[in-house]
């Protein structure tokens, strides 16, 4: 019976018999160590043997890319599998790129006609090239590239082509599998070599006695000996006397499996006679009976020097940064200082010099007295407000605590400040009776200072005919006075500049901010953690805002005031306000 009378599904003997034949010539390839192409070429020549007429090829997949790559094409142009060369896989990407990315077989009977080939039709058919049968070939992680059988002429294959295909592509997986695991191994030799040897670190390979069996030439440079000359020593070599135990112990502890719990210091024992202070890492590596330790030497007086070194840079820089911190903070401070002086300063010059030199009828005078009178006691304010802040931050402000009544003290802040408020219609109240409301161990002083500060701002910043309004009441944690208004709030964007000092975040109908000399709320903060209060500000623009301050209680029966000239805690940075 010819071939062609071969019943389907079954090879030939002779196929058979040169089946064998043609694997054990490719996995005799592969145990003697050939390299990937050769073993792919015999794999591709192997098959065009077995089926007269085809041209093989192996293209390999790039994963990371998604390319396929020449592996072995003996028997196609060289041009043709240059111009392949690097193609992207895809739906429609000849035979071998659509069956590397669909996982499956792809036979294109006739190229002339296939729509995959639309792309890549003009590069075969001028090399003769009418059919592509492509299949993938398969690892134990997917695809690892494709196994293609070409004719001349239009083509399907039969069964008995389908077999023997089948067979040759497992041929070929076994090939680009076992050339992955031994590139792989031999990458991950290449690898560990260089890390070894050109590492910057001494390293070394002992035996679980100590015996050194690799040394590389950083250890040999910090111990001062040829590594030749340490490759006939051990570890204890190396080592002072009293070193030598705690070495031992490390390897008995290795060798048992023990983990180590951290570097060993030791001293090493240079071929110049100096001693080196170092920190031994060890582990083990390898199993069973070929188990090696791996020494890691660290030189830690060069380490030591160099933080010692980080160390001194660092404070230098922090230093620097400090002292730029501070020069920049005082050229501020006396910056606006100067130009919030320089202003009532100018106005009381000027009128000084209108009274002395034109004749003011009485009313004129008068005026200009204020004016004076107004510009002098601004600079006063401004001038004590900065001098309470230094104070706070040099923690030497003077405190006299004593029980305050909080109520009494808000309706006399209320009384003074109620023909301020009156000329810009603005209604001053609270719930509190005029006495016996809560009380708070504090300076009456500083307490009547900081409600003054925030009774003013609730004025200043409204809207003209609005309100404040004053409550208070004992809690838990303490004696709380809130002073809230109905003006327009404190927009968003400025919320972060609270107790800022010289931050005049003014804003809103009506707004009257420009009176102020900036200090108030960040006077108000110092003042009250000075008297181990706290002061919160709440705002949210068209809802007003709300300062509440809370101050510790008094005990029921008062406590001793501090004595005058004590200074008291200083107040932490400020942050921000509408003074």
């Amino acid at each position: 019976m010819t071939a062609h009378a071969q019943p389907r599904g079954h090879l030939e003997l002779a196929d058979t018999s040169g089946l064998l034949d043609r694997q054990h010539r490719v996995l005799e390839l592969l145990a003697g160590g050939a390299e990937r192409g050769e073993v792919l070429g015999a794999v591709t020549l192997a098959l065009e043997e077995l089926i007269p007429g085809s041209r093989c090829s192996v293209l390999v997949l790039d994963p990371t890319h998604g390319t396929l790559h020449h592996g072995a094409a003996p028997s196609l142009p060289a041009a043709y599998s240059a111009a392949i060369d690097g193609m992207p896989i895809g739906a429609d990407a000849g035979s071998c790129g659509t069956a590397a990315y669909r996982d499956e077989a792809v036979i294109a009977v006739d190229i002339a006609r296939d729509v995959r080939w639309d792309r890549f039709r003009t590069l075969a058919l001028p090399h003769g090239l009418g059919s592509c049968w492509s299949s993938p070939i398969r690892g134990h992680d997917g695809v690892l590239g494709t196994f293609a059988v070409y004719h001349a002429e239009p083509h399907c294959p039969d069964e008995r082509e389908r077999r023997l295909v089948a067979r040759f592509t497992d041929l070929a997986a076994v090939a680009l599998e076992h050339d992955r695991l031994y590139g792989a191994l031999a990458e991950s030799e290449e690898r560990f070599r260089r890390a070894f040897e050109d590492n910057a670190v001494g390293m070394a390979l002992t035996d679980l006695g100590g015996r050194f069996l690799k040394v590389n030439e950083a250890l040999a440079a910090m111990v001062g000996h040829p590594a030749t000359e340490l490759l006939v020593q051990d570890l204890d070599t190396l080592l002072r006397p009293e070193d030598r135990v705690g070495a031992r112990l490390l390897l008995q502890r290795l060798a048992a499996g023990t983990v180590p719990a951290g570097p060993l210091e030791v001293e090493l024992l240079g071929g110049d006679g100096q001693v080196v202070q170092a920190a031994l890492t060890a582990s083990v590596v390898g199993a069973g009976s070929s188990r090696y330790v791996s020494l890691n030497v660290v030189d830690v007086t060069a380490r030591r020097a160099a933080q010692r070194d980080r160390i001194a840079r660092r404070e230098a820089e922090l230093a620097a940064r400090v002292a730029e911190d501070a020069s920049r903070a005082k050229s501020e401070l006396l910056s606006t200082l100067s130009h919030e002086l320089r202003t009532p300063l100018q106005a009381i010059i000027g009128f000084s010099e209108l009274l002395g030199t034109l004749d003011l009828p009485p009313t004129r005078q008068e005026a200009a007295l204020g004016h004076i009178d107004a510009a002098a006691r601004h600079v006063l304010d401004l001038v004590g407000d900065v001098l309470d802040l230094a104070r706070l931050e040099a923690r030497a402000l003077p405190l006299a605590p004593a029980t305050v009544d909080l109520a009494e003290l808000v309706h006399e802040v209320l009384d003074l400040l109620e023909p301020v408020a009156a000329k810009r219609g603005i209604r001053l109240g609270t719930d509190l009776a005029p006495s016996g409301g809560p009380t708070a161990c504090a300076d009456p002083r500083r307490v009547r200072q900081v409600l003054i500060n925030l009774v003013t701002n609730g004025v200043r910043h409204n809207h003209v005919d609005g309100w404040v309004q004053v409550t208070g009441e004992d809690q838990d944690d303490g004696a709380a006075v809130r002073v809230r208004d109905g003006g327009p709030g404190i927009p968003a964007g400025l919320t972060d500049r609270l107790f800022e000092p010289f931050a005049q975040l003014g804003g809103g109908e009506g707004d009257d901010s420009g009176g102020g000399t900036g200090l108030g709320l960040a006077l108000v903060r110092g003042l009250v953690e000075a008297m181990e209060g706290t002061v919160t500000i709440d705002s949210a623009p068209d809802e007003g805002t709300t300062a509440t301050v809370l101050l510790p209680r008094a005990e029921p029966a008062g406590l001793p005031e501090r004595p005058a000239g004590v200074a008291a805690p200083a107040a932490p940075g400020v942050r921000s306000g509408r003074g």
